[in-house]
């Protein structure tokens, strides 16, 4: 674990594996922290990738910054990590709000990512309806906290069934979601409200892209995930049974099995690669 102080703000992250391997960099989503990758952070190190994994500015172990935070704030938050570390390029992966924030930064730094992996996220700006929710899950929170919203929302996270039959995965997402101040939940959520529609950097990605979803994610369902794939000129899609808006941790095993088909084209391509996850 690593603490950092970026564009003014104080960051913390996990920086694992071999220095000199080649660099994911993993990015959560709403309301979770860097925890939630655990099971792919242990497979892609085993394997030889450096890992490096952030708590997003008001999440987690970072700094709260209360107000509204933009896409492109997160985004500069990564690059300026990236630099600090001295890491100029790497594969960027993200899940659902960290899957757009993954978006954002290709749009903003192609030329410094080398792959793609969005989980359980959908490129689209938000429509005035969306807009709306957004800012006022925002006050929701500041008023009431995260324990409601979390019960309301865990049999969302993962699928039903999978609340009772995964009962320490559902504790596991449940406590993330409980832990995060609301202050920067609402931050992220004003700037989620106001992002911009990717769809036209994802047509023009110029490097391969693993797109994942959960067979009965509600969120951003199979036909959301198969119009991404779509959209980007080199990608693949996996759909994960048995899992659904969070399926790295529903289903580590098939969502890693997923990881591997990227990890194992880029370590062929690579002069010099380690055994692929």
């Amino acid at each position: 674990m690593g603490s950092a102080t970026v564009n003014g703000i104080t960051i913390e992250y996990d920086d694992l594996g071999p220095a000199a391997g080649p660099a994911i960099v993993l990015v959560h989503g709403h309301p979770f922290h860097r925890g939630m990758w655990a099971p792919q952070t242990a497979a892609l190190t085993a394997a030889g990738w450096r890992v490096i994994a952030p708590d997003l500015r008001g999440y987690g172990g970072s700094q709260v910054v209360p107000g509204h935070t933009p896409f492109e704030v997160f985004a500069r938050d990564v690059a300026a990590l990236l630099d600090l570390l001295g890491v100029e390029e790497a594969v960027l992966g993200g899940v659902s709000m960290g899957g757009q924030i993954v978006m954002e930064f290709h749009r903003l730094f192609p030329e410094r990512v080398t792959g793609l992996v969005l989980s359980d996220t959908q490129p689209v700006a938000e429509d005035a309806e969306g807009r709306a929710f957004r800012f006022a899950m925002a006050d929701r929170l500041l008023a009431e906290g995260m324990a409601g919203y979390a019960a309301e929302v865990i049999d969302k996270m993962l699928a039903p069934y999978n609340v009772t039959g995964l009962p320490e995965v559902a504790a596991h997402v449940l406590d993330m979601m409980r832990s995060t101040a609301p202050e920067g939940a609402a931050a992220a959520l004003r700037g989620r409200a106001e992002r911009p529609d990717y769809r036209a950097t994802l047509r023009a990605a110029a490097v391969p892209a693993l797109v994942v979803v959960g067979a009965d994610d509600v969120y951003t369902p199979v036909a959301d995930a198969e119009a991404m794939h779509a959209l980007l000129p080199d990608s693949m899609l996996v759909v994960i049974e048995g899992a659904g808006h969070l399926p790295g941790l529903e289903r580590p095993e098939a969502f890693n099995a997923a990881l591997r088909r990227l990890t194992d084209r880029l370590a062929a391509e690579a002069p010099e690669a380690p055994e692929a996850v």
